[in-house]
């Protein structure tokens, strides 16, 4: 029996080994189909342009076909091979909010930057509209990286990525499946799976809450089916009664008002696929946090509702060579733009030119 099996393997080995570099030459011979996206030429930002940097409208593609968009900056007057960070988030957020501004203010200080629109959310390509996963988003922060590292003006072995609110997750996520990422920052951070499985500081973290959801969920998906639509949930409320909770009222001053509003931002309009959270629900984020070798800063609001996701993520990070950083009274949003002052620039440059 034993020499029969060692026959059979032998002999069908070249074949397979034919197979695979058949297919891979095709593979190799298919280009990627690209979408043709409609970019905005004019400047659309929430925040000032700056005159320190050049800027531009690209796109590139992620391992699933989607192509995403983004806005690329570079120090004006740049040369050689320079290190860069990709941007991204918040979560339902878009690149001409808090990710363009990170990634304006890290070009000024001498690095390509590049803010993109997430997966079917922004200008960013891919159908249905409106929806997230774990998997999809940290493809999405490792396609940015394949995109710059395959630029002439950039240095490949100089990458890292900034995420921020629950693309602060995405990011940990990124970083611990793409050993390229040589530097990470998770600022004012969520763990988009286990709010999603556990409610706001785990309070519906039993089986019986879980289940009411994925029953819900799963209702909503054979209502969707049979209209041929998707059902959007409410997301932030057009005006306030005054009964919400702060991080609720932080949220609607800035995507709700013209500090923060944007016209392509699920969170400045109608929400979220109501069937959107089942992944997150399903599939935990940062597993294999632990495992991570480079770099990684952590920034929270010290009085933010959701710094306790911060303050986990970190304790499941391993060596000497990560950090959290808390400020002082800041809450989760004042981490979005400079209304408030407290975002630590310095703090984020010096890592990066540290690191990369």
């Amino acid at each position: 029996m034993k020499k029969r099996q060692f026959i059979n393997l032998t002999l069908t080995a070249p074949l397979v080994l034919t197979f695979r570099d058949l297919l891979a030459k095709e593979t190799r011979n298919r280009e990627v189909q690209m979408e043709n996206l409609k970019l905005d030429t004019k400047w659309d930002k929430v925040f000032k342009q700056s005159d320190k940097v050049d800027h531009s409208k690209v796109t590139f593609h992620n391992r699933y076909g989607v192509t995403l968009a983004a806005d690329l900056y570079i120090p004006k007057n740049a040369s050689g091979r320079l290190p860069a960070i990709a941007v991204s988030g918040p979560f339902g957020a878009v690149k001409e909010q808090s990710s363009g501004l990170y990634a304006q203010t890290l070009a000024e200080n001498g690095f390509i930057t590049l803010a993109f629109d997430p997966s079917f959310t922004g200008e960013s390509g891919g159908e249905p509209r409106y929806i997230a996963s774990p998997d999809l988003n940290t493809e999405d922060f490792n396609a940015a990286v394949d995109y710059l590292s395959n630029r002439k003006d950039v240095d490949p072995e100089k990458i890292g990525i900034l995420g921020i609110c629950g693309f602060g997750g995405m990011a940990i996520n990124a970083a611990a499946a793409d050993q390229r990422i040589k530097a990470t920052v998770a600022s004012t951070m969520y763990d988009m799976s286990r709010v999603n499985a556990n409610g706001y500081l785990d309070a519906e973290n039993t089986a019986k809450d879980r289940n009411e959801k994925r029953a819900a969920i799963s209702a909503q998906r054979t209502k969707d089916y049979a209209a041929g639509s998707y059902q959007r949930t409410q997301g932030l409320p057009d005006k306030l009664t005054g009964e919400e909770p702060k991080f609720v009222k932080d949220y609607f001053d800035y995507y709700k008002t013209p500090r923060g509003f944007h016209p392509r931002s699920v969170n400045s309009t109608k929400g979220w696929n109501t069937t959107m959270p089942i992944s997150f629900i399903n599939m935990p984020l940062m597993t294999y946090a632990s495992e991570i070798k480079t770099p990684v800063l952590i920034i929270h609001g010290e009085k933010a509702h959701s710094v306790y996701f911060s303050k986990d993520a970190y304790a499941r990070l391993k060596g000497d060579n990560k950090e959290l950083l808390i400020i002082p009274g800041a809450s989760h949003v004042d981490l979005y733009d400079n209304k408030a002052g407290v975002i630590p620039w310095k703090k984020i440059v010096e890592f990066y030119k540290k690191n990369l």
